[in-house]
């Protein structure tokens, strides 16, 4: 089934990085990439006033530039699974993902974790954090630089608390693409489950049967953010895959004002997935 794959950018190297990770991650998957730019014209210090011939000034600027973003693609993308189109809107960038997510029935959005600013001391920036806590869709985050590594092992951080059923698709299809691995992490104080988590585990292993995966009770000897980036370091994980739902672990961080606070900076691929209850 061809998937549509939304790609915000603001023409940074990271935003780039993002896209190229997307274009390889789904090399073999047919797939329409919708390169998004949202612009908008604010008066600066230098310009008390805008007049239309500025306003179609950077509008054809953005214009040239998502069209030169769709040509590199294609040109360093040869792939026959692969269709380009660009978007650019005037609303601002939320509800322009919004927009586009509803029009083109976007299945995946896929970012990088900082935009042109790349502020230092924020792991993840203000777009990204937005558009993850919008709960639209699945939103993959890319960091930095990152060089693509085909993902051979998927990590998924689970208390056993919640039953998921639709909201696992994407950790499944990721799995049938790459032949991965998934590995559920359990962080616990004691091995003694609950009658609601004993259920929920059963489920979850009714529910992977076809799939590869194993699980891991984790003691509770550091705060959880350490113990899931040993978990990563340790099993050489490819992504990190969460659900987004209310007071999870990623709304959570999303909701500190300073992420660097939490400490959660992966350094792989994450998968943030909205809850559908």
């Amino acid at each position: 089934m061809k998937k549509n794959i939304l790609l915000p950018t603001d023409f940074s190297d990271n935003a780039w990085c993002a896209a190229v990770y997307a274009l390889k991650l789904y090399a073999n998957v047919e797939c329409n990439f919708y390169f998004l730019h949202s612009w908008s014209v604010l008066p600066n210090t230098a310009r008390t006033y805008i007049t239309s011939n500025y306003v179609n000034t950077v509008k054809e600027k953005a214009l040239q530039q998502l069209a030169d973003l769709k040509h590199t693609a294609e040109n360093a993308n040869v792939n026959a699974n692969h269709s380009f189109e660009i978007i650019l809107s005037k609303e601002k960038l939320q509800k322009a993902i919004t927009t586009a997510v509803e029009k083109h029935k976007i299945d995946l959005i896929v970012m990088g974790t900082k935009g042109a600013s790349k502020t230092r001391e924020l792991f993840f920036g203000s777009n990204t954090v937005n558009t993850i806590k919008s709960k639209l869709c699945p939103i993959f985050v890319v960091p930095d630089e990152y060089d693509f590594v085909t993902p051979k092992q998927i990590a998924f951080p689970t208390d056993f608390n919640r039953f998921y059923g639709e909201e696992l698709l994407p950790i499944k299809h990721l799995a049938d693409m790459n032949n991965s691995k998934i590995r559920i992490v359990h962080i616990t104080k004691n091995s003694n489950l609950t009658s609601m988590q004993d259920y929920n585990l059963a489920m979850l292993k009714v529910y992977l049967e076809n799939h590869p995966h194993t699980f891991h009770w984790m003691p509770d000897y550091a705060n959880k953010v350490q113990e899931i980036n040993d978990f990563i370091e340790e099993l050489d994980i490819n992504i990190l895959v969460m659900i987004n739902y209310q007071h999870s672990f990623i709304e959570k961080v999303m909701n500190e004002p300073v992420v660097h606070k939490i400490g959660f900076h992966p350094k792989i691929p994450f998968l943030a997935i909205p809850c559908v209850i």
